[in-house]
């Protein structure tokens, strides 16, 4: 019994014993740099975890939070911290967390935390690296690129969004949150795989879904039953019904073609067919079977959580903003006036809703859907020489980024800095109509070749969204539902809004 516990007592001691190693070993290996010194800053005080946990504490999306408000009051805009298991160099600057985006694969690479690699899988372009993002990256901007103004897709969006509003008509309040999920999965299920939600498949496919997002935003334990252990298995499940899907696709292409040889019938079918995602992806030859149903998965998660916080921010948004909401009425009223009653929106009527695209970039530089990237230092990188001088203010003079510490460009604190942007804690569509707010002072997407390729999609389905709700509804919101970052963007209550139908 006594050699047991010597055993335990010693396994207790040697864990503890490399956790701090872990935690302190960054500082003793930069005494032996000579070249400049890291920004000021502190590791914190718990081995590993660092000051994690205080970085992740929630407060709202229309801030930077008290972390990086006192981070940046004590050491600058950039300062050092240990965060998500590793040192790392936090950046509030507008030049640097440029300079990083820009330099994806020279300086720096993507570098999410190990349980995100797990829950998304290794294939998943928020994850793969080099060439293989590359692949996936262009075949992603060209399945953008020849879809987002297509008549089809656009009337898809259009009709999902009667659907939903037609679903209030009889309701004085609703939770925004549920109706946004509901209406950017039935839209991107539909684009992606072809089918409805009604549909066995895309039923199944919904509620592994909504497992593996539940996971996705819990503590990354797999301890079998808990959330992340769950979305783990529920991302399996998804991935063996995509695989089943391409299957019966391709049976179905075989027995059409086989059947169009035989009657000499080779371009109808071929004419009447409605193409998705996944119809184009089974002719890439570039990606593996295992990369397109990474690319699927991949797929139905941005056009499903991101695009519905961004629909809920603006509805927020606006909600408290009668000017907006008045500009907003008028734009689409004067779209609509010049259309044939239930004549569809078309990618022409998009390019002419201006003021809607100031409202959806305001939401998205005040309400910050994505707080900060995760980027990795691929060598040492100094700021001494005059090129970099000119690049960056003098306070990066002799400042350090070592080698495998971890970046994060924060894109919260550029897009609320007043040196940057005129009243920032303002809710104001109509500075984008004053001044240029574009490259560095507004990433909401990311940047670099790891700019977010389905932007365009998202800016359509709110745009779209926006015409019908604002002609036939006011809504209002509770004053103490707003959104919280969690990191992740989420309001409390699922934002609760009370509708009052307007007469037509």
């Amino acid at each position: 019994m006594a050699v047991f516990w010597m055993v335990i007592l010693m396994g207790i001691v040697g864990f503890l014993f490399c956790l701090t190693l872990n935690h302190f070993l960054p500082l003793l290996l930069l005494k032996n740099k000579k070249f400049g010194d890291v920004p000021r800053g502190s590791f914190g005080y718990l081995p590993l975890l660092g000051e994690t946990l205080a970085f992740l504490n929630p407060h709202p999306s229309t801030n930077i939070g008290s972390f990086l408000q006192e981070k940046c009051s004590r050491y600058g805009k950039v300062f050092k911290s240990h965060l998500f298991f590793s040192p790392t160099i936090v950046s509030c600057d507008q030049e640097l967390n440029y300079f990083i985006l820009q330099n994806e694969d020279k300086l720096f690479e993507c570098s999410y935390p190990k349980p995100i690699h797990g829950i998304l899988g290794k294939l998943s372009m928020l994850c793969v690296v080099g060439d293989t993002h590359k692949r996936l990256r262009n075949v992603a901007i060209n399945l953008v690129s020849t879809t987002k103004s297509k008549p089809e897709f656009l009337k898809h969006i259009e009709k999902t969004t009667l659907q939903v509003l037609d679903s209030w008509k009889d309701k004085k309040q609703i939770i925004f949150c549920q109706e946004a999920r509901k209406f950017t999965f039935n839209v991107i299920v539909r684009q992606v795989l072809g089918l409805s939600p009604e549909q066995p498949e895309g039923a199944k496919i919904l509620e592994d879904f909504l497992t593996f997002m539940r996971g996705l935003i819990s503590l990354p334990l797999y301890i079998p039953g808990t959330p992340y252990a769950n979305a783990v298995k529920a991302r399996i499940r998804i991935s063996s019904s995509v695989k089943q899907i391409i299957k019966e696709r391709r049976r179905k292409e075989y027995v059409i073609n086989s059947n169009d040889n035989i009657c000499g019938n080779m371009n109808i079918n071929s004419q009447e067919k409605e193409i998705d995602f996944l119809e184009i992806l089974l002719g890439v030859d570039t990606l593996s079977e295992d990369e397109k149903v990474s690319f699927v998965l991949d797929a139905l998660l941005g056009g499903y959580e991101t695009t519905s916080i961004l629909m809920a921010m603006v509805v927020h948004f606006v909600a408290k903003s009668p000017t907006a909401l008045e500009q907003l009425k008028a734009e689409h009223h004067s779209i609509r006036s010049k259309k044939k009653k239930d004549e569809p929106l078309t990618w022409e009527d998009y390019k002419m809703m201006g003021f809607t695209q100031n409202v959806i970039n305001e939401a998205l530089r005040y309400g910050n859907v994505v707080k900060f990237l995760h980027r990795k230092a691929l060598k040492d990188i100094k700021f001494k020489d005059a090129q970099n001088r000119n690049n960056f203010c003098s306070l990066w003079s002799g400042y350090l980024i070592p080698a495998g510490w971890k970046v994060l460009p924060i894109l919260s604190t550029v897009h609320l800095d007043p040196s940057i942007h005129s009243s920032p804690l303002e809710f104001d569509p109509c500075r984008w109509e004053r001044q240029d707010q574009t490259g560095k002072k507004f990433i909401p997407f990311g940047g670099g070749s790891r700019c977010c390729p389905g932007s365009e999609l998202a800016r359509v389905e709110v745009a779209f969204f926006l015409h019908h709700l604002v002609q036939n509804f006011r809504w209002s919101v509770e004053d103490d539902d707003q959104p919280i970052a969690y990191p992740y963007v989420e309001f409390k209550k699922g934002l609760v809004i009370k509708l009052d139908h307007l007469a037509l």
